[in-house]
């Protein structure tokens, strides 16, 4: 197994960030194993369909402590980032699939790896590091198979190999179960090849049809568990800082993954481990058994991208997330009020001239020490919504000085706006250029109503000169036209300017 570097020499910055361990159950300073650096893996998806609401969540939860840690780097608080992201790609579900859609497994796993690179591409997530596949990796599960079975923690049944649960006395320290709770929660069925019913799988025997490796236990494939353990092992090391992903990973997952890379290794495997929290759906648990579940393909049909992410974002990623449609339209309405707000900011940088008079402002001084309140939020266990809290204080603010005209020199709009864009990495929203978001906000929006763009500048036009005409009439009927199809109109001095409402 490949090891972590040895500790360097770097000039660092103290870190204030803290984080709530899973293990110990109570928030604690970070301090990376090997100084400067951070190894940071987390569990991806089962590829077997599209990507839903729930893991949206969880990708976006890991990709702004991954950006948080990026950003580290780059004020030189960091030396190395390094994060791993793996693709479960064989599993009895993707078995089920190619069978019913009459395709290899191998198929069936690539169409949906590219197919969550879509939808979480689309809502900024930064690739990882390392995106390892199970089926890459099966020698070093089978190597770390046959330590386990060396050290006693292991035992061969049949064709099957079954992590023996009473061999490692720490088991349950995570999720906090007893002896007695395991049966009930326990994963892989009970049958009589087990030495005691909570015992899992390492190694499964090969059945007909399903894909299958040799090993020294004869052909088969992987359990679900060891391969997080034998990725993590690899990519970070025996030991690394920071496990995460759902609160339902929790049991039996990373459990299981404790007992099988601590029962390999001796040592504790990770320092900190992370859970995001879950989706409700109308403050109902998501489940597809209940009707409410909905695939990121579709909300993303109804709300730009980032609508969706500032909606992530407003709850800690610890805490649970109603999912409504009042909810993502709330937060498709913050998110344009930020853009308006950024697109007038640019408007004032390109036309402010020199010599402008400075005024010593309350809300300029708020909009100037924001980053510092947003980054503290942000050493608080990562809590975006604090963050985000913060950045409606300096919407607010800017907002009144704008309306002011001032307290806004050139210098302090740029620092401004440096200091915005600082704070907008971190998140991932409000990447886009305002102009090319209101642009794609706008086609997005006259597509899903059918609206043919040309014609409504046609009708524009024609209530341009019914107005030079003075014919007020004919103007009003136009105006009243575009409303019933949802465009509204805005006169300025300079022209109409009209929007879908």
């Amino acid at each position: 197994m490949i090891g972590r570097h040895l500790t360097f020499n770097i000039k660092q910055k103290k870190m204030a960030l803290k984080i709530y361990n899973s293990l110990s159950g109570k928030k604690e300073p970070f301090q990376p194993i090997v100084e400067g650096e951070v190894g940071m893996y987390v569990c991806g998806v089962t590829v077997y369909d599209f990507c839903h609401i729930g893991h949206a969540r969880s990708a976006v939860a890991f990709d702004i402590i991954y950006r948080y840690f990026k950003h580290l780097q780059k004020t030189g608080t960091m030396k190395k980032v390094t994060f791993v992201r793996n693709f479960t790609d064989v599993d009895d579900k993707i078995i089920q699939k190619a069978e019913q859609e009459n395709q290899t497994c191998t198929e069936i796993s690539e169409t949906y790896i590219r197919e969550f690179n879509t939808d979480m591409g689309a809502i900024g997530l930064l690739k990882p590091d390392i995106e390892p596949k199970a089926t890459e990796h099966i020698p070093e599960m089978i190597e770390l198979i046959q330590i386990l079975i060396e050290k006693g923690h292991a035992y061969q049944a049949e064709n099957d190999v079954l992590f023996e649960v009473n061999s490692f006395p720490p088991y349950g320290k995570l999720s906090g179960k007893s002896q007695e709770d395991l049966m009930a929660g326990a994963r892989v069925a009970v049958d009589e090849k087990k030495k005691d019913p909570s015992d899992f799988v390492l190694w499964k025997g090969s059945k007909p049809g399903e894909p299958e490796w040799e090993s020294p236990w004869g052909m088969g494939r992987p359990g679900w568990h060891i391969e997080c353990s034998a990725m993590g092992q690899k990519y970070l090391g025996e030991c690394f800082d920071i496990h995460g992903g759902g609160k339902d990973l929790i049991f039996p997952h990373h459990e299981n993954e404790i007992a099988q890379s601590q029962g390999a290794t001796g040592k504790e495997p990770v320092k900190y481990w992370l859970h995001n929290g879950f989706v409700d759906i109308n403050k109902e648990k998501m489940s597809k058994s209940l009707g409410n579940f909905f695939t990121m393909r579709d909300v993303l049909k109804e709300v730009h991208p980032e609508a969706l992410r500032m909606f992530l974002l407003s709850s800690h990623y610890r805490s649970p997330i109603d999912f409504s449609e009042q909810s993502l339209k709330e937060a498709k309405i913050g998110l344009e009020k930020f853009f308006h707000t950024l697109q007038e900011l640019h408007t004032m940088k390109e036309k402010q001239g020199e010599g402008a008079e400075q005024a010593s402002d309350d809300r300029l001084d708020l909009v100037l020490s924001t980053k510092s309140r947003f980054f503290e939020a942000m050493e608080d266990d990562f809590n975006s919504a604090a963050a985000m809290g913060h950045l409606f204080d300096w919407l607010r603010a800017v907002n009144a000085l704008i309306a002011e005209k001032q307290g806004l020199l050139l210098s302090k709009i740029e620092q401004i706006l440096e200091d915005f864009q600082e704070m907008s990495f971190v998140l991932g929203i409000f990447q886009e250029d305002p102009k090319q978001y209101f642009e794609k906000e706008t086609k997005r929006k006259l597509e899903s109503q059918s609206l043919d763009r040309g014609a409504i500048e046609a009708l524009i036009e024609e209530r341009k000169e019914a107005r030079k005409a003075k014919d007020w009439e004919k103007s009003d009927a136009i105006r009243d036209q575009l409303l019933e199809k949802s465009i509204a109109l805005e006169d300025k001095p300079d022209g109409t300017v009209w929007k879908v409402q």
